[in-house]
């Protein structure tokens, strides 16, 4: 899960999202419409008897507010809540299928963006091949790990020979709140979904640098610059009662553009 303002756990059941799934949460920044259901979400954990682990990745400073309201309230969790303080830039999990790595944005206050990235996808056996080469299969998951293989009188069969790639790994990046800043393409090149906010339409772009937001074609500037297969634009200020103006600003830039609408699924 990233982030959680108030009324995830509403959402959460509206959408039938089971909370025994979430095992790692990230929180970008302290600004209450990113975490301010964070406490309820722990304790109904909890109080559902949870017994696995949980990750929370967050600025440091959450950690003792955290703790504060635990002790208030005289809360002992079912289960262990391990914190992961934001403090550098990197890699801050590495899992078998996926790795997270996290980077900073620019806004009022410190604040992260993550960037998710599925593990590259072993290499498929081509049984039929692998058998005309006389090699067990008792070898097949070295050849899925791409080493070549070397029969009893020494001669190499090269593991392109008897297999073919996996299907190509895929990423998706967060880049939370933030004013405009080119140093964020560098950071999530080549990612296949980007989702970075849009606060405000193009001619208010003094108003989001003044607030450290930024605008539609701001966004599609850094889709671009980051070679982004897809841009995922979100993040609406409540001024705007219809959206259609943002997905027309920045797909006029950035084509490959959608709204990140509630209740919505993307597929990557």
């Amino acid at each position: 899960m990233i982030d959680c303002g108030e009324g995830t756990q509403m959402q959460l059941s509206k959408y039938k999202i089971k909370r025994s799934k979430i095992n790692h949460i990230f929180i970008s920044h302290l600004h209450g419409d990113h975490y301010f259901g964070l406490i309820g979400l722990l304790t109904s954990m909890s109080l559902l008897n949870r017994t696995q682990d949980l990750h929370l990745h967050a600025p440091p400073e959450l950690e003792q507010l955290i703790r504060l309201q635990l002790n208030f309230a005289a809360t002992h969790l079912s289960y262990t809540l391990h914190f992961h303080p934001l403090e550098n830039e990197g890699l801050i999990v590495d899992e078998k299928k996926i790795m997270v790595r996290c980077f900073k944005v620019q806004h009022r206050i410190a604040c992260w963006g993550f960037f998710f990235q599925e593990k590259r996808n072993l290499r498929k056996v081509n049984a039929e091949r692998a058998k005309i080469y006389e090699i067990p299969a008792a070898f097949y998951e070295k050849l899925q790990q791409g080493f070549d293989y070397a029969n009893k009188k020494g001669t190499i069969v090269p593991n392109e020979e008897v297999t073919i790639p996996g299907a190509r790994s895929k990423s998706y990046a967060y880049c939370a709140d933030t004013i405009y800043d080119e140093n964020i393409c560098e950071k999530i090149k080549g990612v296949d979904l980007l989702y970075h906010e849009t606060t405000y339409l193009k001619d208010l772009h003094e108003r989001a640098a003044a607030r450290y937001h930024s605008t539609t074609i701001q966004a599609a500037a850094i889709a671009q610059g980051a070679e982004a297969k897809r841009l995922l634009i979100g993040h609406f200020s409540s001024k705007y009662e219809n959206l259609d103006e943002f997905l027309s600003e920045t797909s006029g830039i950035f084509e490959n553009t959608e709204l990140a609408i509630q209740g919505s699924c993307y597929i990557i």
